[in-house]
């Protein structure tokens, strides 16, 4: 018996596997560029590989995805209200938005 073949990845998740690694290249920028701590380097490796698992629709990317934007949006929201700068709400708020269109049913099924 030859393996049931996988359906294409949901629109939604190709465009948040693709913003994962636009997150990972903004936070390689912004560490060489000696804008934010070294530590977000971790946050760069966990955006690159979730945003490899969730292209290749593996459910390891999944939850890593979830994971990393969770965080993200924690540490988004925690230097919103230590440099009170607007953008970094922005941000907490779009990662939020992407955070709970990966735990929809629809997202969550696919992913097994």
């Amino acid at each position: 018996m030859s393996p049931e073949p996988k359906q294409k990845p949901l629109p939604g998740v190709s465009a948040v596997g693709l913003y994962m690694f636009l997150l990972c290249i903004l936070g390689v920028l912004g560490v060489t560029q000696h804008k934010l701590p070294k530590f977000v380097y971790l946050f760069c490796i966990a955006f690159a590989l979730a945003g490899q698992g969730l292209l290749r629709q593996k459910r390891w990317g999944w939850a890593l995805a979830l994971a990393t934007v969770l965080l993200s949006s924690i540490y988004q929201l925690w230097r919103f209200v230590e440099f009170h700068q607007l953008p970094l709400l922005g941000m907490a708020a779009v990662n939020m938005v992407l955070f709970l269109y990966l735990v929809r049913p629809e997202v969550r099924l696919r992913m097994r």
